[in-house]
């Protein structure tokens, strides 16, 4: 059997996206009732992090702890990845000596070369072109709340970024509608777009994304690497704030979800992390939960015989 990787949502299928979400649950229960499973002690995640993140970083190390494992941190400095070592080579070694791999970094690429030489699992937690690991919390989160998200409604608000891309795939998997407002000129690219113009849409406004839906979403107007940008883009997207007015167009009990860090006053209102139908810190928390799901999916599918 092929080496199991999660590098999009796409590597699993929806009825295996949905075992996950499902074990995310039971997996939440245990931890909330304190009780002890740890069926991989021994087992050492390596944790790759070209990108730096306190919610991935937590939320992986922390979940293989409490799997009874293992984890190591490794920074840029702590790695040859794109530093004279072909990232090939780099994989071969750090994966003979680990049993499952994550790595944050920039281009998508590099998951795609380093999974394609680990002897492992490896999980992407973030490119610049997908976050599925996200996309695994956050509909987690709008399961507990709402119920299945087939046949939804999802408003996407912002940046046509990574977060949008998992948004669209995740419409496609869990055959939900995806709406997305974008300014002009930050929309995602027209070829992931049209690869999945059955489910997912642009549309003129944010107001336009917001009626009937179930769900909006949005990011920060400027993600990590871009902040030369700020001043500019905060000008493109002054029309695209998340704030109580554009909720009220949506349906009375749609949920509101960010991934965090979260910038007040600007993608988001100062209180929009407050109001009765956000659950962002539902969707942070539930990082760990689906995470720890999919290692455990990824090393008992790994472990199976050919």
């Amino acid at each position: 059997m092929a080496l199991r990787h999660f590098l999009t949502l796409r590597d699993l299928s929806t009825a295996e996206l949905n075992r996950v979400i499902a074990r995310a649950q039971e997996l939440k229960k245990l931890q909330h009732e304190n009780k002890l499973y740890q069926p991989f002690t021994g087992k050492v995640l390596g944790m790759i992090f070209e990108k730096s993140s306190t919610r991935t970083r937590v939320s992986f190390e922390a979940g293989m702890s409490q799997f009874g494992g293992s984890a190591i941190f490794l920074s840029p400095r702590d790695t040859q990845l794109g530093r004279g070592e072909p990232i090939e080579d780099s994989a071969r070694v750090i994966s003979s000596m680990l049993d499952i791999v994550m790595i944050r970094t920039f281009g998508h690429d590099i998951v795609e070369r380093f999974a394609s030489y680990s002897k492992v699992p490896v999980i992407n937690a973030l490119t610049d072109d997908h976050h599925p690991c996200q996309l695994l919390a956050d509909v987690q989160t709008f399961v507990e709340h709402r119920g299945s998200i087939e046949g939804k409604t999802v408003a996407w608000i912002g940046d046509g970024n990574n977060m949008c891309n998992s948004y669209i795939e995740a419409a496609h998997m869990w055959g939900f509608k995806l709406k997305i407002a974008a300014p002009k000129g930050y929309e995602p690219k027209p070829e992931f777009l049209s690869e999945f113009a059955h489910c997912a849409e642009l549309v003129e406004s944010a107001e336009d994304a917001a009626v009937n839906a179930d769900l909006i979403v949005t990011d920060v107007w400027a993600s990590m690497g871009q902040e030369e940008e700020q001043k500019i883009r905060e000008a493109a997207f002054a029309d695209y704030q998340v704030n109580e007015r554009l909720m009220s167009l949506a349906h009375p009990d749609c949920l509101f979800m960010h991934c965090l860090p979260a910038h007040r006053g600007e993608e988001i209102s100062e209180t929009m992390l407050d109001h009765l139908n956000a659950v962002v810190w539902d969707e942070a928390e539930n990082r760990l939960h689906a995470q720890k799901a999919l290692m455990e999916f990824l090393i008992l599918e790994n472990l199976k015989p050919n």
